[in-house]
């Protein structure tokens, strides 16, 4: 907050708009944020869902191309998969796990930021078919927003496009790339076998990107791309190098940042927006955080220009940059019982008329990671309106987050099913339509529209978590389907939240979520539990832990192929014997395991019938792409 100077004009303002008093519930917010995840998948959904009013969908993705292309991300209110907004939401979720990984545990919600990243991950793995192919677009974006009707009743076509040496794409290429290198560090702790085989992934991928020529061979000049502002830029190539460079510490990648930053604009160019097309700051401020770790070495005076380019951007969100600023909306007036005024509401940063909830959530994100930076170095931002502490920069990023959650002059939550008072006008098909579960009968394309899109009421499903595009330059907010620029929720703009709202959960909630709203109110289970794709461990109660690792690789052709090992090892007090474990997915031989007269089910071999306490064995096998589903199905205590 600031303090006042106003006229007799703000004032009859402020007595019109006087935001809500109450605290926020970051961690709520969070909670809910998973959920619009959630309820944005396409493929066939995992029975523990908790978003109940969707259904699986999009199960023939690929099949027209023989690929498979199931799984993945619905972009927003449409269910086209666009590769770019997609893969930069997830190297956000990711990158949020990454910097906060202790707050989100202590939130108990590191099963659903895994999950979140996985849903993507899986799919990307899908879509690199060989190492220089990579599928990067499902459905037709010019059909598919003529029709009005759920992701269950699809039947638009699904076209699908892909990047080749014949149809190269460097921003969508270095996008993925970062997406599962970002991806591969939020797995490390957890399962090292799938974090290796994503940053297998990741260096194929950002092949492909180094072999596209920029801007005129860009994936965003595929016909059906419906996001035309897109502008082709290299900023993806550095994007990738730089989270390449944070993963593996090879020079390799720090030397292409430093080399191309002139030439792709990463040291010369000032922006003030952060987004799925415009990776510029995300760049500067990661390498501003390998200067301030002293990390730079030879190239640290190139770092240095970069971090000035960094300090442009947080300046200008701050407005602190000698005019040269982001836009802020006027906010509100907060008033004592005498009706006198007595501070101010911060506005909302406002970049875009279109969704412009996603510039601020990006905007927030990045300044908060940054002020971590800037106070492990114990260092200050200089900007040419004077210095400013992390502490503050922090204090300006809460009142972002805030604003979001209902501290605006409609005191109406931005999110929603969080708050007394959000949208319930979604411009969401599957929102807007009864569920399938429902209204089993089809909806077709002009049903949609006649019959739900254009109902007055509200929606009959609570999409909840999906942050909305938002009010306008004057924080006015129009809650109809029809205003798409500020009712239709993106993947882009609640990527964000995850570190946002972990971040400020840590240093201002005293309450932990509550899951209110939700459709199961159990509490979040940790990953472990969570992850039924691939284990990495049994729950607490099973004797036996599951160890992954890919301990070669080799290419026969296009394909490429991984010996994956697993160490099984007995983690209780007792002899165990018995052991029946099923594996799920396996396209390739196996050694070492027994199979049995049950399809996908092995016991060890007859001369290693017994496992004592801490002791262990191992089995391999030889598959293509993601590794096998393991886990344990039975056992008896010797």
């Amino acid at each position: 907050m600031e303090t006042l100077n106003f006229g007799v004009g703000l004032i009859l303002v402020g007595l019109l708009a006087i935001a809500a008093a109450a605290e926020s519930n970051y961690g709520e917010a969070l909670d809910k944020t998973f959920m619009y995840f959630e309820a944005q998948r396409s493929g066939k959904l995992p029975s523990d869902s908790r978003v109940k009013w969707r259904g699986d969908s999009g199960l023939e993705d690929g099949s027209l191309q023989n690929a498979d292309l199931v799984g993945g991300y619905y972009d927003a209110g449409d269910h086209v998969k666009f590769g770019l907004p997609m893969a930069f939401s997830v190297t956000m979720l990711a990158w949020g796990t990454i910097e906060y990984r202790k707050e989100i545990t202590n939130l108990n919600q590191m099963g659903h930021a895994l999950w979140a990243i996985r849903w993507g991950t899986d799919y990307f793995i899908k879509a690199h078919t060989q190492p220089n192919v990579l599928w990067g677009q499902v459905g037709d974006g010019n059909s598919d927003h003529y029709c009005w009707e759920r992701a269950e009743d699809m039947t638009t076509p699904r076209t699908a496009f892909k990047l080749d040496q014949g149809h190269p794409g460097s921003d969508l290429a270095g996008e993925t790339a970062a997406a599962l290198v970002a991806s591969s560090m939020a797995f490390k702790p957890y399962n090292s076998s799938y974090s290796d085989l994503l940053l297998v992934h990741a260096k194929q991928v950002k092949n492909i990107c180094s072999r596209s020529r920029i801007g005129i061979e860009a994936y965003t000049t595929i016909p059906s791309r419906v996001l035309s502002h897109s502008i082709n830029r290299p900023d993806e190539l550095l994007w990738a190098a730089a989270w390449l460079f944070r993963a593996t510490g090879e020079e390799q990648y720090l030397k292409y940042v430093v080399d191309n930053g002139a030439y792709m604009g990463g040291t010369g160019l000032a922006v003030k927006e952060f987004s799925w097309d415009n990776k510029y700051a995300g760049v500067q401020i990661l390498l501003s955080k390998v200067l301030m770790e002293k990390k730079g070495g030879a190239y640290t005076s190139t770092l240095k220009q970069y971090q000035a380019k960094a300090d442009y951007f947080a300046c200008a969100c701050l407005r602190k940059n000698d005019g040269y600023n982001v836009q802020l909306t006027p906010g509100s007036y907060l008033f004592d019982e005498n009706l006198v005024p007595k501070c101010r509401n911060r506005g909302l940063m406002y970049v875009h008329e279109w969704n412009n909830m996603q510039y601020a959530s990006a905007a927030a994100f990045l300044l908060a990671v940054y002020s971590d930076s800037l106070s492990a170095a114990n260092s200050k931002l200089a900007c040419p309106d004077g210095q400013v502490q992390p502490h503050e920069m922090l204090d300006f990023v809460k009142s972002q987050a805030d604003y979001i959650l209902g501290k605006n002059p409609k005191s109406m939550s931005y999110i929603v099913g969080y708050g007394p008072k959000y949208p319930t006008r979604v411009h969401h098909r599957g929102a807007s339509i009864a569920s399938i579960s429902v209204l089993p009968s089809a909806v077709s394309c002009v049903q949609g529209f006649d019959a739900w899109y254009r109902r007055p009421e509200a929606d009959p499903n609570i999409i909840h978590g999906a942050l909305v595009g938002g009010p306008d330059q004057n924080d006015n907010f129009n809650d109809e389907r029809s205003y798409y620029e500020q009712t239709e929720p993106t993947l882009s703009a609640s990527a964000p939240l995850v570190g946002l709202f972990s971040k400020l959960e840590s240093l201002y909630g005293n309450t932990r979520p509550n899951h209110k709203g939700s459709t199961n109110n159990q509490p979040t289970q940790t990953y472990h539990r969570l992850q039924t794709p691939v284990p990495s461990s049994t729950s607490s109660g099973e004797p036996v832990k599951f160890v992954h690792s890919i301990t070669s690789k080799w290419n026969v052709g296009k394909l490429t192929y991984y010996r994956h090992k697993v160490t099984m090892k007995n983690t209780s007090q007792k002899p165990i014997t018995d052991i029946k474990v099923v594996v799920q997915e396996l396209t390739g031989p196996i050694w070492g395991l027994s199979a049995t007269a049950v399809r996908n089910t092995y016991e060890l071999p007859q001369w290693l019938r017994v496992l004592k306490p801490g002791s262990e064995c191992s089995f391999v096998y030889v598959q293509g792409g993601p590794q096998a589903k393991v886990s344990l199905l039975s056992y008896q205590y010797h």
